[in-house]
């Protein structure tokens, strides 16, 4: 039973680790280019880019949790 509760930490814990990494990454882009300029835009402008970075980071999150899940099965095989 406890190994689910594990389980779901390591997963909540990548994807906060992802989508923080992704932010970061985010904000050494210029892309405030893409929007339009003005002081009323700021509060749209970075809640687009939490918006982007919650995307970009589960998907990369979801991506290496189902390598590492792909590889502990293909060695669980090897073994048996």
């Amino acid at each position: 039973m406890s190994v689910f509760g594990i389980d779901a930490l390591v997963r909540i814990l990548s994807h906060f680790i992802f989508i923080y990494l992704t932010f970061w990454t985010l904000n050494s882009l210029r892309l405030d280019v893409l929007f339009k300029k003005g002081v009323q835009y700021d509060r749209q402008i970075r809640l687009a880019y939490v918006f982007l970075s919650v995307a970009i980071g589960f998907q990369v999150s979801n991506f290496f949790l189902e390598v590492i899940f792909l590889v502990r099965n293909f060695f669980e095989g090897i073994v048996l």
